[in-house]
């Protein structure tokens, strides 16, 4: 299965709360709508980036595919890109760190050329909000339901920049 298949799950759920939020005068239960849309957001993540070593393990080798498997099925959202960038990206060899951190260079730059937005930063503040709101029930104050839908969308491409660099 394609990587990229995960996230339909909370695309769904959110082109579904975009027809419902704007009409919500309650702030409280916006917020937890925008809290929901985190969880959503960080599963789907860890469910592409478990998928990514998995089929990259399983390509390079049978063997390496079950490892794969095994090791990543126990990453319970530790999906930082620094988490990403220095425990799971090395065990693969340090071609795939240099290619890595390449990657997330360039999308970086053209994110800030091009729409004045870090992807680092924005899917790092998915990460969170979403522990954040999963722990101790708050999305922070100053964070819209519209900041959170596009932030989530901005992470993709962290998880495009993985998908490439653990090509073969």
């Amino acid at each position: 299965m394609a990587y990229t298949n995960h996230y339909q799950l909370a695309d769904d759920v959110i082109a579904h709360l975009n027809t419902i939020v704007p009409t919500i005068t309650n702030p409280f239960l916006v917020s937890r709508y925008a809290g929901f849309v985190t969880v959503v957001s960080v599963t789907v993540y860890e469910l592409a980036i478990k998928e990514i070593f998995i089929d990259f393990g399983e390509k390079k080798h049978k063997v390496l595919g079950e490892f794969t498997r095994g090791y990543f099925d126990r990453i319970n959202g530790r999906i930082r890109i620094n988490t990403i960038r220095n425990d799971y990206i090395p065990r693969f060899g340090e071609k795939y760190v240099k290619r890595f951190n390449k990657k997330i260079k360039k999308a970086e730059e053209q994110g800030l050329r091009n729409l004045r937005i870090s992807i680092s930063a924005n899917y790092g503040n998915i990460i969170t909000w979403r522990n954040d709101f999963a722990h101790e029930g708050v999305v922070p104050a100053t964070v819209t339901y519209g900041e959170v839908a596009q932030a989530y969308e901005y992470g993709k491409e962290v998880i495009k920049c993985l998908a490439e660099t653990m090509r073969y």
